[in-house]
């Protein structure tokens, strides 16, 4: 008989890549996580992990025995979900991934929310890029994503994935307050060429906004500085190093040396809840869910 635990920690490896992120995940050592996989490696006589330069990977084995891991995985969310139905209560662990700016700017008061009012639920949060989140949503990873979307890269979703709206998280432009810009009313997206920008790097979706929009309008984008994060690139913007779009969630209040100025028309960043079809009827997932678009509703000022 396989043990259930070794398993999971054999999926999580899969799912993350290393045995480090797996342990992360789970809430284990890494030496927990690599003990457990060794104990199944005796269990079944099979060598599971290879290395792979600095990481490891899965033999062909170690695959065969994720994927049945992914299935019983599944079969027990489904009793475990029946179960807490009964009770009537959410209960039990909730894992939960959700992107920075979410994390920052949403989470901290949903998840103490959660917490007062449901003391038999333990949510715990990581912090993921949402192009990541979907993915371990959909493999049993975490319970829960927070992800967004744009108008110009809607969210793909797989088969078995549930979706709900939390809100529309308005962007807009900051620029530094000695800027032409600093001061108007709005500003149209064809007078955004011959700017310099501040940006996060290819492949994000603001950064993808920027270029074609500004190629849509025949300009040639001019991006000087690059950042994953927000709050560094209010900091160049503030600076006066160039112009930037910025989500309102979790950008705190700007500096002195930054301003907002509408565009027009506005770009919109949707925010979204994951979870697999399976827990739909979970109590944990419906509280969290409703508390989340409370938590959005009753953010001060809209989502800052």
């Amino acid at each position: 008989m396989l043990d259930l635990q070794r398993l999971r920690a054999l999926h999580a490896v899969s799912v993350h890549g290393s045995v480090g992120a797996a342990a992360s995940a789970l809430g284990y050592t890494p030496s927990a996580v690599s003990q457990q996989i060794t104990k199944l490696e005796r269990e079944t006589r099979s060598v599971l992990l290879e290395r792979d330069g600095r990481g490891v990977r899965l033999t062909a084995e170690a695959r065969q025995l994720a994927s049945a891991a992914q299935e019983m995985l599944t079969v027990m969310e489904r009793v475990e979900t029946e179960l807490e139905q009964r009770r009537g209560v959410p209960a039990g662990l909730l894992t939960v991934a959700a992107f920075a700016s979410a994390a920052r700017g949403l989470l901290p008061g949903v998840l103490a929310e959660l917490t007062v009012r449901n003391p038999a639920l333990d949510v715990r949060l990581s912090e993921v890029d949402p192009h990541l989140s979907v993915g371990m949503v959909a493999k049993g990873a975490v319970d829960l994503a927070v992800v967004h979307d744009w108008d110009i890269a809607p969210l793909p979703l797989p088969l078995g994935v549930e979706q709900a709206v939390i809100g529309d998280d308005p962007c807009t432009l900051l620029v530094p307050v000695a800027h032409p810009f600093a001061g108007r009313a709005s500003v149209r997206r064809a007078e955004l060429g011959g700017q310099r920008w501040v940006c996060q790097p290819p492949g994000r979706v603001c950064h993808d906004w920027v270029v074609r929009t500004l190629r849509e309008a025949g300009h040639t984008p001019q991006i000087v500085h690059q950042a994953d994060e927000n709050p560094t690139l209010v900091a160049l913007i503030a600076a006066g190093l160039g112009i930037g779009l910025v989500p309102r969630l979790g950008r705190g209040p700007l500096p002195p040396g930054a301003v907002e100025v509408p565009l027009d028309p506005a770009p919109v960043r949707r925010l979204y809840a994951l979870w697999r079809t399976g827990a739909t009827r979970r109590p944990a997932i419906v509280e969290t869910v409703r508390v989340l678009k409370e938590g959005w509703a009753e953010l001060p000022d809209g989502p800052v």
